[in-house]
């Protein structure tokens, strides 16, 4: 059996420099793809070549890129930014009636303000605060790093720089590696299946600013001040707005609508974290495949859904793919750019992994013990130079 050389790790600059750096060399992947061919060229030339074949597949990322920033140097600003930035507007705009909802003595009116509360939670929680890591809602550094500290912190009870640091230099720098990024966050082995996957997600509201806390130790007075205040600020607006809005009496009352609203989404967020990647091929840190053949077979796409699609963002649902072969593109850009990935990996017979929802949910929940309990198997990829 073949095995995979080991690459060069890429150290790249995070949040909002990470949105710069794309900007700068034309929105498809960063300066390191230019210079190593794009798929780690550098790492080849080191090696001295591998022939013709070699070449062919040192060039796949960078064919693949050229594809890519073609749609989107032609690409309007409403469909690189404007599309998203609005659903995230409506969210914003759909608080006022469901705060005047919940003060309704009617059950239905008042069932009507928690869906529309949980919707618009979940929309600025997830769909913002991942547009925000990548710094993909502004052309602009320092808005980009405002709209990080403003969604991940005021929105979503969480250190924007414990945030970026985890998702962009972890997760997206190292899919699928085993210890680094590949989703070991979401794993809990000594709960039994039924409660990790149905039970405790209802709990991430609860644990997210706790978590919070921990990532601020070792850092300096004036971060860990300013992450305090955002996220009291946005957890104190919300119960104030319960209180004096909405008219609930109780302050445990307002506190446990606060929770219902939070966690209305936990669960699939969870299967989502977790469906995309693991029990997929895995990688170790010291024997891993270049970049385009490791997001190739560490990501799975999940089908539209007119549900979680709008709510959580193509990027994590139907794009998945995409969004980790180009991971400061947009949501709605993602989705532009399906048919060109799709097409171009499935003609250089790469894998473009798709599955359903229910199909993912039900391989978990039979094969819980060998994928959530007990590590996963490094996978080498035969045949992969």
């Amino acid at each position: 059996m073949q095995t995979v050389p080991e690459e060069r790790v890429v150290r790249r600059r995070v949040g909002s420099e990470d949105g710069e750096e794309w900007k700068k060399n034309g929105g498809t992947g960063g300066e390191e793809w230019k210079k190593n061919g794009g798929t780690g060229g550098e790492e080849w030339k080191k090696n001295g070549g591998a022939g013709v074949e070699e070449v062919e597949k040192e060039s796949l990322m960078m064919e693949l890129t050229r594809l890519v920033q073609k749609m989107v140097k032609e690409s309007s600003w409403w469909e690189r930014r404007g599309i998203d930035c609005s659903i995230l507007a409506a969210a914003f705009l759909c608080l006022p009636p469901a705060f005047l909802l919940l003060g309704s003595s009617r059950l239905l009116w008042f069932s009507a303000g928690v869906l529309l509360m949980g919707v618009a939670h979940a929309v600025l929680t997830i769909k913002g605060t991942h547009l925000a890591s990548h710094g993909a809602l502004s052309e602009s550094q320092a808005w980009a790093k405002f709209w990080a500290v403003f969604f991940i912190e005021i929105c979503g009870s969480f250190s924007a720089r414990a945030g970026v640091q985890g998702h962009i230099k972890m997760h997206h720098a190292h899919t699928n590696v085993i210890g680094l990024g590949d989703s070991s966050v979401w794993k809990v082995p000594f709960l039994p299946r039924t409660i990790y996957l149905f039970v405790a997600p209802l709990t991430v509201p609860i644990i997210t600013p706790l978590v919070a806390l921990a990532h601020l130790k070792g850092h300096s007075v004036a971060l860990i001040a300013r992450t305090v205040l955002m996220v009291t600020l946005g957890l104190y607006s919300q119960y104030w707005l319960l209180i004096n809005v909405s008219g609930f009496q109780s302050p445990l009352t307002a506190l446990l609508c606060m929770l219902v609203c939070r966690a209305m989404f936990s669960v699939p967020y969870i299967h989502v974290n977790i469906f995309q990647h693991i029990g997929l091929d895995m990688f170790s840190p010291t024997s891993r495949p270049k970049r385009i053949y490791q997001m190739t077979h560490g990501v799975l796409n999940l089908p539209r859904n007119p549900v979680l699609d709008w709510i959580f963002g193509h990027s994590l649902i139907n794009c998945h793919v995409e969004h980790h072969l180009f991971p400061f593109l947009s949501d709605n850009m993602c989705l532009k750019v399906k048919p060109v990935v799709s097409k171009y990996l499935t003609e250089k017979k790469l894998p473009y992994q798709q599955d359903s929802y229910f199909s993912r949910l039900n391989f978990f929940f039979h094969k819980y013990q060998e994928l959530m309990v007990f590590a996963p198997p490094i996978t080498e990829l035969v045949g992969v130079q």
